[in-house]
């Protein structure tokens, strides 16, 4: 009998359980989403070149995530494989989320992202990785999906929590010597302790599972090292499973799309709404609510579309659901720039919001079954780079043309950005192979 076959089922209370250190992970991410593009603009950031602040997470995913996977997929220690990623990662984390509302110059919020984002980089895996190794094949989806579930939860949160705070007296305009606001302040310490203590609750309520002997003397056979690590990433991609390199191509144009959003969303809702492109403006600082409150509204549709995902997935397959929720996605995002309301930008969020939930569960469920499972950490991690490098080429191509084609109108890279998704729902429909081949297969 194989490891895989004897992993206990899990109730859907420690399935919940084991998923709560994402509600801390991707309240950070949420807060970076809403939060970073403001910030560099009160501290003086020219518009055009912003991608290039934003730099640090994809060029730190892009090194850290695989060095880590594979790491991790050779550590032993008394807390397990995955638990010492996890805390270094949550500390860090936590630390960077207190300071960064506090930065006095351009230079320092962005070194202060990049320390974040390899944070968060030296969490994120790991623990996708510990997901694959707690549940059996049957129970993945609903784990996966459950992930995306809090991502979507916490999300919501990060995105509302300046809008909350000025709902119990706090006021959105008190802002210190840097023009960064009084409520970013206090979302970020929030977020700092959610980071810590989420992920404390998982790894202590549902701990990693005990080696067989079989694993630790696969382990012990090959002792860790960066560079044994560095030889395995070379080697897992040689052997890449034919459902990853499937997926690279509608990798890249969704997460290009996404990252184009994140950055701009605001700027464009200053445009739209408030006709502004004044960083100090009191117009710019309530469409950075705006955003904040749409953002929200569309990880609160996230977090409940992930549930609703998970029989429809295991009915029409992750290919064919992911694709759709792409489409929707990308629709919503050519509606945008058209708003001049801000009630009517609530609709297109529904589109949105299916989107985000789908990406981030179904492109994992279309791998998980995939790839061996004693390589799951480094796989996982390879996995990431169709994330990061999308960012890191969408970071140094829209400064090229962001004022020459786009006339330095933050609209018209919305409208490349549903664009985008609009391809990446097409390229997901290219797919072959793997899960999302077997969900297909049983859906029939």
């Amino acid at each position: 009998m194989t490891a895989a076959a004897t992993k206990p089922r899990l109730s859907l209370g420690r399935i919940i359980q084991m998923n709560i250190g994402f509600l801390g992970l991707q309240f950070s991410f949420g807060l970076q989403q809403s939060n970073m593009g403001p910030i560099y603009s009160y501290l003086g950031a020219d518009e055009a070149t912003l991608p290039l602040l934003w730099l640090a997470g994809p060029m730190t995913g892009l090194i850290v995530q695989p060095l880590v996977g594979a790491l991790s997929d050779r550590t032993i220690s008394r807390w397990g494989r995955r638990t010492p990623y996890f805390l270094i990662g949550a500390v860090l984390c936590s630390l960077c989320l207190f300071a960064m509302p506090y930065s006095r110059a351009l230079w320092v919020a962005a070194s202060l992202l990049w320390v974040l984002d390899a944070a968060n980089n030296v969490t994120m895996e790991p623990y996708r990785a510990y997901v694959g190794d707690r549940l059996n094949e049957e129970q993945r989806p609903l784990g996966f999906l459950t992930q995306s579930a809090f991502t979507g939860l916490a999300q919501t949160l990060s995105y509302l929590a300046p809008s909350i705070l000025v709902f119990w007296g706090m006021d959105a305009n008190a802002v210190d010597a840097n023009h960064i606001p009084h409520i970013t302040r206090v979302a970020f310490v929030i977020g700092a302790v959610l980071s810590l203590s989420t992920i404390l609750w998982s790894v202590l309520r549902v701990p990693e599972l005990p080696l067989t002997p079989t694993e630790r003397a696969e382990i012990t056979a090959v002792p860790l090292s960066a560079g044994g690590a560095l030889r395995d990433i070379g080697e897992a991609i040689r052997e890449m499973p034919l459902a990853m390199r499937q997926l690279a191509v509608a990798m890249f144009f969704q997460w290009y799309a996404m990252f184009c959003y994140w950055q701009y969303i605001t700027f464009a809702v200053a445009r739209s709404i408030a006709g502004t492109a004044d960083a100090s403006s009191v117009g710019f600082r309530d469409a950075a609510l705006t955003t904040g409150q749409l953002g929200g509204f569309y990880n609160f549709v996230a977090f409940v579309a992930a549930f609703a995902l998970v029989p429809v997935t295991k009915r029409f397959g992750a290919r064919n659901v992911h694709a759709l929720c792409l489409a929707a996605s990308g629709a919503a995002m050519l509606t945008i720039p058209g708003m001049t309301d801000k009630v009517s930008l609530f609709a297109p969020m529904l589109g949105i919001g299916l989107g985000w939930a789908s990406m981030m569960g179904n492109p994992y469920v279309m791998l998980a079954d995939a790839i061996p499972p004693a390589r799951t950490g480094i796989y996982m991690g390879i996995f990431n780079m169709f994330i990061v490098v999308p960012m890191l080429i969408q970071s140094l191509t829209v400064p090229l043309f962001y004022r020459p084609l786009l006339n330095g109108d933050p609209r018209h890279i919305l409208y490349l950005a549903g664009a985008f998704m609009i391809v990446a729902a097409a390229a997901t429909m290219l797919v072959r192979g793997g899960a999302s081949r077997r969900a297909e297969t049983s859906a029939g």
